[in-house]
């Protein structure tokens, strides 16, 4: 049985509960499948071989002793580089991290190594999750399994095509704002933004805190649904993290869709839409309007200044966050390397920085940096703080009107590499109908929807309000239910 690492979590676990499979098997036609695929995907920056196969045979034993420690004992997964492991390399795709291993564990990487799930290894993204396409990374450009010469999306492109190509079963991002969603629907694969504060931050490298999102990306609904099972829940190590009870996810798949009204607003549709996209979209809404569900336009009339408002707080709390990386207690440092060059602190935090950053994340440092100065706070980050809680409004008074909203996820298909690196404000733009759900803070999920002319995926984006995943994954699932675009496979 040498393509198992086509199966889903689903398929996965229930052949290794009835001991059809071992989770050596899955774990070597996994590893077997990053050493065929990998040199043409570039997904991963670090592959755990050893700890895999030994965390695989750990697996097998509880098994044979009848002592699993879940559903999932066995399954194996990947985590884009931004997830703190304890003894794995872990980058965030920055020469300024190049040496960094943690001695501690990410919350969510915990959780899943917990309930007996072997991490394959740390996969590409776009440097400290700033990007759209996994170009800024600064180690290596992850290809689009669809089309080698495109982009898998970004931030976390290497996760998405890691799923996308089979490398693994299923793999964790993160969703500033649209990181997950956007590679999902780029690599048509299945990519979870859960409500903020329901899954746990401790552990993950931040970008901007008040907009960063765990979730699961995937081949199905269904295993979304059951990775949201383990990894989501309060956090004492997470102030952020919701008090609310978690539910069981996997519950909710089943259910009648007929009734249920579903807001489509727009402001997600006209200038710069792809005419194909557009077309695979509407289609997706024309399905759930066959199948009983009430379709009604709503407006959304502050979106259209989310983007700016997102340019503007997020690269503040990057400033932030990225001030402790300073080349002194952990990660690359210029002392190290030329002693002789160094004549004072300053000296340090300037070349440290300048050779370790990477060009766009020097680009948002400078930009949040502008924004939170003195005369300039009250004008962009004040305002753009105000102009959020608008934002948030038009979603909650839309949610009072319809139970679902059904839009775009990018407003094209995968573009080529290089198309856009010469451009900020054009890699910007295909962020402009998923960075509105993140200052939000309600979920969303993409979903394979169809395919353009040229064979290259489209997804639809479901969103939800606060703390209503269960809702998106009744509402996806019934899609994926009656469709096999999420079965469909690349050809690599």
């Amino acid at each position: 049985m040498t393509d198992l690492y086509k199966l889903t979590i689903s398929e996965a676990a229930k052949k290794l509960k009835t001991g059809e499979i071992t989770s050596l098997d899955l774990t070597q036609s996994c590893l077997d499948r990053i050493a065929e695929v990998e040199p043409k995907i570039q997904a991963f920056i670090t592959i755990c071989n050893q700890s895999a196969i030994s965390q695989a045979k750990e697996s097998d034993r509880r098994r044979t002793e009848n002592k699993p420690l879940s559903d999932l004992d066995g399954v194996p997964f990947a985590a884009k580089d931004l997830f703190c492991t304890k003894g794995v390399l872990t980058t965030a795709a920055s020469k300024i991290l190049n040496d960094f291993v943690p001695d501690f564990e990410s919350t969510v990487t915990k959780k899943l190594l917990d309930a007996g799930c072997v991490l394959l290894g740390k996969t590409n993204l776009d440097q400290f999750a700033m990007g759209s396409s996994t170009e800024t990374s600064a180690y290596k450009t992850t290809k689009n399994p669809w089309d080698l010469a495109r982009v898998p999306g970004g931030s976390s492109g290497g996760s998405a095509a890691a799923v996308a190509a089979d490398e693994c079963i299923f793999s964790l991002g993160t969703d500033t704002g649209g990181s997950i969603r956007q590679p999902a629907s780029l690599c048509s694969v299945v990519g979870l933004k859960p409500t903020y504060g329901r899954v746990s931050r401790y552990g993950v490298i931040a970008m901007a805190s008040s907009l960063d999102t765990i979730g699961p990306i995937t081949k199905t609904v269904e295993d979304a649904a059951i990775v949201m099972n383990v990894i989501a829940g309060i956090d004492d190590k997470d102030s952020t993290t919701l008090p609310n009870k978690t539910p069981n996810y996997k519950k909710s798949l089943a259910g009648d869709i007929s009734g249920l009204k579903i807001g489509v607003p727009k402001e997600f549709f006209g200038q710069g839409m792809n005419s194909e996209v557009e077309k695979i979209v509407q289609s997706a809404i024309d399905f759930y309007r066959r199948n009983g569900a009430e379709i009604v336009e709503v407006s959304l009339p502050h979106v259209k200044y989310a983007l700016s408002v997102y340019y503007i707080i997020m690269p503040a709390e990057v400033a932030s966050n990225l001030a402790r990386f300073d080349g002194i207690r952990y990660g690359y440092s210029k002392i190290k390397n030329q002693k002789s060059a160094i004549k004072n602190l300053e000296d340090v935090y300037i070349s440290s920085r300048t050779e370790g950053f990477g060009d766009e994340a020097k680009r948002r440092i400078i930009l949040g940096n502008y924004v939170l100065s003195s005369g300039y706070y009250d004008a962009y980050y004040k305002k753009a703080q105000q102009v959020r809680t608008l934002v948030k409004k038009d979603f909650e008074k839309a949610f009072e009107k319809v139970d679902i909203l059904i839009t775009p996820v990018s407003p094209t298909a995968a573009f080529k590499i290089g198309e856009k690196t010469d451009d900020p404000m054009q890699m910007y733009l295909s962020d402009i109908h998923t960075v509105p759900i993140n200052p939000a803070g309600v979920p969303a999920i993409s979903i394979p929807a169809g395919f353009t002319l040229d064979n290259l995926p489209v997804g639809i984006q479901i969103i939800g309000p606060h703390l209503a995943e269960e809702s998106i994954f009744k509402v996806a699932n019934a899609f994926q239910q009656a469709t096999d675009f999420h079965q469909r496979k690349p050809k690599i």
